[in-house]
């Protein structure tokens, strides 16, 4: 019994599904056969000069030479 129970639910949920697009489908139909689009003639396109192109540039600044200290003697003892 719970078979047929389970089977009437799918054949409910295919049937919805159908139902709902064809509905949508049969919109978007109606939609399409009202609005025509009124075609334009297409306008000349108007030839002007490229705009030039500028660039910044940043001048490269000079690494200072880096001035180290005398070297540190490390020593170490043995002792623990």
């Amino acid at each position: 019994m719970k078979a047929i129970g389970l089977l009437y639910l799918v054949l409910l949920y295919i049937a919805c599904f159908v139902f709902i697009n064809i509905v949508k489908f049969a919109l978007i139909g109606i939609k399409s056969l009202r609005e025509r689009p009124q075609e334009k003639p297409p306008e000349p396109e108007k030839k002007s000069e490229p705009q030039p192109v500028y660039y910044i540039v940043e001048k490269k600044k000079a690494r200072s030479k880096a001035t180290y200290s005398k070297p540190r003697e490390i020593k170490f003892s043995d002792e623990k």
